[in-house]
């Protein structure tokens, strides 16, 4: 599903990445959400964290804005008490049909997504113009960041077949 498109009228898992807020989840880690807050820590969705093998239960924050900074990340935990952030868990919850979260981190406050954070577009897009701004002007941050995303794209699979 594309961000802005109208979900289907039945249950739905979110499923994507996700940037961790806090130390201890490196890129590739699968995480499943025990509850869904706002940026304040108020609850949007609770409810079992989705069977996957390996995956950790997790609070996630539903921003509406990326965030990137270490410094960013820290304030948010601290503020919300999630541990992980997405952009699009939110809008699910909001439509009461959110049936769980499956997400996979993607980014951290070691392994920011840096340049690369100005690459995505409001429709979930790349942005090529942007993404090679990013490498002219960080190459070994945006290769870090890239690395990482490839990481937690291949776990990513191994959770969809774990959900399939």
């Amino acid at each position: 599903m594309r961000i802005g498109s109208e979900p289907p009228d039945r249950p739905l898992v979110s499923f994507g990445l996700c940037g961790a807020l806090v130390d201890g989840l490196p890129p590739g880690t699968i995480v499943t959400a025990r509850s869904v807050v706002d940026e304040a820590g108020q609850a949007l969705w609770e409810g079992p964290p989705r069977a996957v093998a390996g995956a950790r239960a997790v609070v996630l924050c539903a921003a509406g804005r990326i965030v990137d900074a270490a410094g960013d990340r820290t304030a948010l935990a601290e503020r919300s008490g999630a541990e992980v952030v997405d952009l699009e868990s939110g809008g699910l919850a909001a439509t009461g049909r959110l049936a769980g979260v499956v997400r996979v981190v993607s980014d951290t406050p070691a392994v920011p997504l840096g340049p690369l954070a100005g690459a995505v577009t409001s429709a979930g897009e790349t942005d090529v113009l942007a993404a090679a701004r990013a490498f002219l002007l960080a190459p070994r941050a945006s290769l870090r960041a890239a690395r990482a995303g490839r990481r937690a794209l291949a776990s990513l699979e191994r959770a969809a077949a774990g959900l399939a």
